[in-house]
């Protein structure tokens, strides 16, 4: 299973209702955004199984709904506070005399499982499972240096408990448990062999490749910032510089009401005076001969 999400549902003593729309809408919509992904089944964070839990796995096995042919793995989450997580898959077989009691019954076979995670996933729950040792039950995400200084801190203590464990057993303080050798023959057989030296010296350079990455990186930022800061401030002042420019060119009004006056005065002067005797139309001029 990779991922999963929650169906609205009310359950009482007599009956359990799903939220079959909202189920095959997200359904659909998660197909959309991973079409590699197929459905699996179910879960519940219960770990008792009832008429219920046959219901709605026959409804997930369905050829219409669910998982056909295959059949639908049901996961049960054990959540009880102060108790390890428990986990347990069940895939079910129809038991009924009838089809109409098929419908609400199936026999549930436990099958065997595995936790698997990756490393980020495991980075995320380290994380978690350090917030149930604090009074407010939060953990705050740190840099990566300090994610760096708890896993070679985890790494150590280890190490540490390896080689007591190796230590005990050849000083005959232990029984010694030959599986457990084997396991440990295996990962050291894994194990690079470099000189201490070397790796030291390499971890040296890729830390002042980071620094330097970080360093480049801040001030790229802050360059971008000075930048942004200063073209804003130029822009303010070429607005503020145009307004007054704009204030400065235009004229009084009392001038505009002067003028307006004259002209007025103007066209009262020739309408109150004697009226002029039309003038006699002049002859053309002959046009002139170009000047060769």
């Amino acid at each position: 299973m990779v991922s999963s999400f929650a169906i609205p549902h009310t359950e009482n003593e007599d009956q359990v209702e799903v939220d079959v729309e909202y189920q095959k809408n997200m359904l659909s919509l998660h197909l959309k955004a991973n079409p590699r992904e197929t459905l699996l089944g179910w879960y519940t964070t219960s770990p008792e199984l009832n008429s219920f839990s046959a219901l709605i796995q026959n409804f997930f096995a369905s050829p219409e709904t669910g998982t056909f042919p295959h059949p639908a793995v049901h996961l049960t989450v054990s959540t009880e506070p102060g108790s390890d997580l428990e986990l347990r898959a069940y895939i079910s077989s129809p038991v009924a005399v009838t089809a109409d009691r098929a419908a609400e019954s199936c026999l549930f076979i436990q099958v065997p499982h595995k936790l698997a995670y990756n490393e980020a996933e495991r980075s995320a729950l380290d994380l978690i499972s350090s917030a149930k040792e604090k009074e407010n039950r939060s953990a705050p995400i740190g840099t990566d240096i300090e994610s760096l200084t708890r896993s070679l801190e985890h790494t150590t203590d280890l190490l540490d408990r390896v080689s007591e464990f190796v230590s005990a057993i050849i000083d005959e303080e232990q029984e010694p448990n030959n599986a457990l050798g084997q396991y440990l023959m295996g990962a050291l057989a894994l194990a690079p062999k470099v000189d201490p030296v070397q790796i030291e010296a390499d971890f040296n350079n890729h830390i002042q490749d980071v620094l330097m990455v970080s360093y480049l990186a801040n001030s790229i930022r802050t360059q971008i910032d000075l930048s942004q800061k200063l073209a804003t401030a130029v822009l303010a002042d070429g607005d503020k510089d145009a307004k007054e420019g704009e204030k400065g060119e235009r004229p009084e009004r009392g001038d505009r009401g002067g003028r307006g006056g004259k002209r007025g005065g103007r066209g009262g002067g020739r309408g109150g005076g004697q009226q002029r005797e039309p003038r006699e139309p002049r002859e053309p001029r002959e046009p002139r001969e170009p000047v060769e």
